[in-house]
């Protein structure tokens, strides 16, 4: 699943293990995310879109269009 989270991340002026972190995951794990490798739980995806105040829609992007 693609995200946005490089962009979200860049904003803030944070790096990866800034962001791991913030959402108590390993540093591997927030790149594996980011780079699309890996789609979070969705419990994990809810507090990463809470973290940057936004929906998780407009965090990841549906590939599918649905």
């Amino acid at each position: 699943m693609k995200n946005r989270l490089k962009v979200l991340r860049a904003e803030r002026d944070w790096t990866q293990a800034d962001l791991a972190s913030a959402l108590d995951v390993s540093r591997q794990t927030a790149n594996a995310i980011e780079k699309g490798k890996f789609d979070p739980s969705l419990p994990l995806a809810f507090k990463i879109a809470r973290l940057f105040k936004l929906t998780v829609e407009d965090v990841f992007i549906d590939e599918d269009g649905h």
